[in-house]
């Protein structure tokens, strides 16, 4: 049985502590960790965690934890991460592994002196069936040569009233960048971001467009006031046929001469079957140590990275920027 370490309580470590106690058979719940121990103490006892905790480092080095989710806020990804690796344990680390490609590479250091994969990434999107059939019908030659990839993802509203433009491309874009290389199998050359005005005073959405190396061209908008729910969507265009994500509604309503389709609030249910499948990929590496096929690496976290800042600094400056990256280190190919 592996015995599994949560940190961090909240809607993300709730969800990871859920599967982990119902969802993946040869796991149990060890501890859940939060700074604030009476909410650990609520997720614990809603799924039986053998115990709860307030400080990450030490359960990260307890005898009894065999593995590790990191679900708390972004700035601890890269240091728990870096602790977990010390510590000789994988760890599942919730994205961004670091808004800063510097620190990325500082944790992709650490991986290659000891010369074994610990992270894996929560860029979940991976394992949707969407995406999944999106790889497939380049992969089995169905679209022919890609061509361009349309993407958008809009939220209800900005968690946050001082929520900006750049934090649309450092917080809900890197999904975005991370599935579209995944689908692609390429990595981006350049981006250019832009803005519309709105009437209000709430961040308007960010528009951006990037160019591959392999000279395909992607769009992703994010949309984080986007007020009627949260809506991903994404299209594939190759030069023989097109392949599209369909909305996920199990049902909709007809009412009053109309139809009416529902969203979902936030992401948590539209994605589930998506975390499920990623954790349980996370247990089969824990238990062979061999990293998931299409699992995203500490490599994967450093190129979301690079491109979210070459985004930033494209909205800042009004003009494309060059998407940077060192080589990929064999260790990662």
């Amino acid at each position: 049985m592996v015995r599994i370490a949560v940190i961090g309580a909240g809607l993300m470590g709730a969800d990871h502590a859920k599967i982990v106690a119902e969802e993946l058979p040869g796991a149990s719940l060890q501890v859940v960790c939060d700074m604030d121990e009476v909410r650990a103490r609520k997720v614990a006892d809603a799924h039986g965690a053998a115990d709860v905790a307030s400080n990450p480092e030490a359960v990260i080095a307890r005898a009894d934890v065999d593995a590790v989710i990191v679900a708390s806020p972004d700035f601890t990804h890269a240091p728990l991460s870096l602790a977990c690796i010390n510590a000789g344990k994988k760890v599942l680390c919730e994205k961004p592994l670091s808004q800063s490609s510097a620190e990325c590479l500082s944790i992709m250091q650490a991986e290659q002196e000891v010369g074994q994969k610990f992270v894996q990434l929560g860029f979940m999107r991976r394992y949707d069936q969407s995406y999944v059939e999106m790889k497939e019908a380049i992969e089995n030659g169905t679209l022919g040569r890609a061509l361009m990839m349309h993407n958008f993802h809009r939220n209800m509203e900005t968690p946050a009233s001082d929520f900006t433009g750049a934090m649309a491309i450092t917080n809900s874009a890197p999904h975005e960048f991370d599935v579209v290389r995944h689908v692609l199998g390429t990595e981006y050359a350049w981006i250019s971001a832009f803005q519309p005005k709105r009437s209000d005073r709430r961040v308007a959405p960010v528009f951006m467009v990037l160019e591959t190396v392999d000279g395909q061209l992607v769009n992703i908008e994010i949309n984080n006031n986007a007020a009627y729910g949260y809506d991903v969507r994404a299209e594939l265009v190759g030069e023989q046929a097109s392949i599209s994500m369909s909305h996920v509604a199990y049902t909709h309503l007809e009412r009053a001469l109309g139809v009416h389709t529902g969203y979902d609030a936030d992401w948590r249910t539209r994605y589930f079957d998506a975390y499920r499948r990623q954790n349980r990929a996370f247990l089969r590496f824990v238990d062979t140590d061999v990293f998931p096929e299409i699992a995203s690496s500490c490599w994967d976290g450093y190129a979301a990275a690079v491109a979210a800042e070459a985004g930033v600094t494209a909205l800042a400056s009004g003009r494309k920027q060059l998407v940077t990256m060192i080589s990929k280190p064999e260790f990662y190919a």
